[in-house]
């Protein structure tokens, strides 16, 4: 009976063969046909459209395109993508972890942080103070930032704290010893940074006025809470451990749910997934040579396998879906970024990686694991060769 829960993907056509006691009755079996099948963009953005076929429904309560005109066009035809049980010996596992834990040195220090460069052009001097209006910022609602009143309010000792609290908080480690003597020492670290001559400003306008200088610092605060943070974990961590989802510790390609594109897809021969998905020329061109690879034992593209990497960038937590999982020959496991242009957001999310590695490693209970940066077609042979 469609009315007691259908999660069927692919019902094309629906018929009512009884009467229905109910309008909610009706509206059920509706949405039964409603499951959208992909959620793929067209080249306006926008998700292309999909149809069901439905006979002896009423549609009193639906607006509804009537029977006159041509029927709507046929749906373009749909690859499944699934785990392939011939394939199983290509089958790729890794640790399904929710963050990393850092371990720090009972006394911090900050002696090889690089300097920051700030520039008054870059800096956020507006505010969206209302809701989203149809995807986009509503015009009516954006203020000017007054930079007056923000020197005004906010002395160099407040931002100060303000930057220690968000350093402090951005992910509660494991202090070995006082959580407060630990704040004591970010606080004495941040103001000696802020300070010193690590912040480098491009205006000479905005250098040279305390007021200006005191302003771009605050505008520019989740900056430099991040550019700290990371000083402090690079010189402060005495081990990095993986913290588990404690309800699935472990995730692997087969237990992938199938899934279904229309989009140009590959035949693979060494991945346990039956086909990899093309989203561009150059992904294509590393796919197939990763599959051709001697040096590959099995691989898998990072598309729809729920592998993702927390990350931390200007005071925003996002999720980082690195390109392909590889397992070498040798057993060893490589973790492959395609990235034709390197960038600060780029940086980030690879010194991220970097320490997700390095937990797992720690851990040593899932093997040894490298990660690489693909950053044009011709190098992919060489970075292979150095992951045996």
């Amino acid at each position: 009976m469609l009315s007691e829960g259908w999660d069927a993907k692919t019902v094309a056509h629906i018929m009512g063969l009884r009467a229905f006691s109910s309008q909610l009755l009706c509206e059920q079996v509706v949405g039964r046909g409603l499951r959208r099948t992909s959620c793929e963009v067209g080249k306006d953005g926008l998700f292309e459209p999909e149809y069901v076929n439905i006979f002896g429904v009423p549609f009193t309560f639906l607006p509804h395109e009537g029977g006159e005109g041509s029927p709507p066009p046929p749906p373009k035809p749909k690859t499944a993508i699934e785990p392939v049980l011939e394939k199983q010996e290509f089958e790729i596992t890794w640790p399904n972890i929710i963050r990393v834990d850092h371990i720090y040195h009972p006394e911090l220090h900050l002696d090889e942080v690089q300097p920051i460069c700030l520039d008054p052009y870059e800096s956020v001097t507006q505010t969206e103070m209302a809701a989203i209006i149809a995807g986009k910022p509503n015009p009516a609602a954006l203020s000017e930032i007054d930079l007056k009143e923000i020197a005004e309010k906010f002395r160099i000792q407040t931002i100060i704290f303000e930057t220690a609290k968000r350093i402090y908080n951005s992910e509660k480690p494991g202090w070995k010893g006082s959580e407060g003597l630990f704040l004591a020492q970010i606080i004495r670290l941040v103001d000696s940074f802020i300070q010193s001559n690590k912040i480098v400003i491009k205006d000479d306008l905005f250098s040279r006025d305390p007021l200006r200088h005191r302003v771009l610092i605050l505008l520019n605060i989740n900056r430099i809470v991040q550019h700290i943070w990371n000083g402090l974990r690079a010189e402060n961590t005495d081990k990095v451990v993986p913290v588990f989802d404690s309800e699935n510790p472990i995730r692997s390609t087969g237990r992938m749910r199938t899934w279904y594109t229309s989009k140009p897809c590959e035949y693979t021969k060494r991945s346990h997934i039956n086909h990899v998905v093309v989203d561009s020329t150059w992904e294509a061109s590393e796919a197939y040579r990763i599959d051709k690879s001697k040096q590959v034992g099995a691989w898998v593209k990072n598309d729809h396998l729920g592998f993702s990497i927390l990350y931390n960038h200007r005071g925003v937590v996002r999720k980082y879906y690195p390109d392909f999982i590889i397992r070498m020959q040798n057993g060893e496991f490589l973790i492959l970024e395609t990235k034709g242009q390197d960038s600060d957001l780029a940086r980030t999310k690879r010194a991220y990686l970097q320490e997700w590695i390095k937990a797992v490693n720690n851990h040593s209970g899932f093997g040894l694991w490298h990660e690489a940066v693909s950053f044009n077609p011709n190098d992919l042979s060489e970075i292979l060769k150095n992951s045996r």
